[in-house]
Formats: structure tokens, sequence, C-alpha cells
């Protein structure tokens, strides 16, 4: 079970896009609504990688356009970076959920999932060649890093490419809570002491940006 035969070995963004709408790498193409591929310019320096498309996402056909999107807008610019010169993605490019009631129920994409997806977020890559790779959550640290990586513990550090489960990615990786568990935290004094965490750590990339 892999998307490895679908991706093209020529091409820019705009041919892997194409490509990725017809995957059946993995079984969660069968109950969503279409591919969500990566957006933003072929020049980015900064590449956002998350868990996998939501349910607006998947309707959509963006990433980052529900809640914790629209979040992320914010803590972006809250710590310097401009949204319009980034490309966001996610570790997996189908919506996985469970129906209950007339909802549409997140589900965490398992191991065989995100593996099964990886050839495209190293083609994503391969064509875009940022400078820093930032993930989201545990679900994408664990699957761009690997399993021993804490984003609890390990936030904001950078690591090289070459540490990376990533084949060929030369830049740097860093990783940070993703917005939707900032979402999920009901107290506001822990919600805003873990977004300030948050854009600190942006704000590291935002430096980092800046010497490029």
């Amino acid at each position: 079970m892999s998307a490895e035969r679908f991706v093209p070995e020529r091409g820019g963004i705009d041919r892997l896009r194409s490509a990725a709408a017809g995957c059946t790498g993995c079984e969660l193409h069968a109950n969503a609504t279409q591919t969500v591929f990566g957006a933003g310019p072929a020049e980015a320096q900064l590449v956002i990688v998350g868990e996998q498309p939501g349910d607006s996402e998947d309707r959509e056909g963006l990433p980052f356009v529900g809640p914790a999107g629209r979040l992320l807008d914010q803590l972006l610019e809250q710590a310097g970076i401009d949204r319009e010169t980034t490309y966001v993605t996610n570790a997996v490019k189908n919506f996985k959920w469970i129906a209950k009631g007339k909802r549409r129920i997140h589900q965490r994409p398992d191991a065989g999932e995100i593996a099964a997806c990886r050839p495209w977020l190293e083609a994503e890559l391969r064509v875009l060649e940022p400078e820093i790779l930032l993930c989201l959550g545990a679900t994408a640290a664990k699957a761009v890093i690997g399993p021993k990586f804490r984003v609890t513990q390990d936030h904001g550090r950078f690591l090289a490419g070459s540490e990376s489960r990533l084949e060929g990615f030369d830049g740097s990786v860093t990783a940070t809570v993703h917005p939707s568990a900032l979402l999920r935290i009901r107290d506001d004094r822990e919600r805003r002491t873990a977004t300030r965490e948050v854009v600190a750590d942006l704000g590291g990339v935002a430096s980092r940006l800046a010497a490029v």
C-alpha cells in the first residue's frame, strides 16, 4: 500500500497535484470527497505540514481552511510570517473520518496510511526545495522526524533534514503544537500559555527565514 506508483518522475507542483487527484495508494481515498494536496507558492522557503485534511478541507479541496487554519493564519501573523509566501500541506492527503449522526468525526491516520502517503510529501519537497519544514502536531512530527520526537518536549528545536525520515530533504526540520490542539484547550489561562509557546516557536522559524 503506497502512493509511490502514482507520483510522476518529472514536473512541478501542478503536475503533482493533478496526479494526486487520482491516487488510490491507500484505502482513505474511498471515503474522501477529494484529495487535498498542498497549496502555496512554488518559491516558498517555508513548508508547513499538518496531519491530514479536516472536514472543511475535504469539502473545499484546500489545506488549512477550517477553524485550525484560520487560527494558524493568526499565529503566523503574530510571529511575523506571511502566510501568502508559505506552502501548506499535510502528511496524509485524504480525510479519515467516521460518521456520528450528520457529523463527520476526524480519525487519526495510522502508521501504514502515513507511510503510504509519504511519497507525495517527499515529491512536494523535492520540487519546492524549501529551507525549513515545520511540522504541526505529533502525528506530522512522528511521520517526518520519527517516533522518538515528542512535540511537548522537543517543540521549537531544529534538526537537519538528514535526521528526518524524508529522502533527499536538505533543509531544516522543526515542530510545534497543531492549532487544533489549542482550540481544544478549555481553560483560558492554559490556552494563552500554550499559544505563547507556539508563537515563540514560530518566531524561531521567522528568525531563521530572515537569515536565509
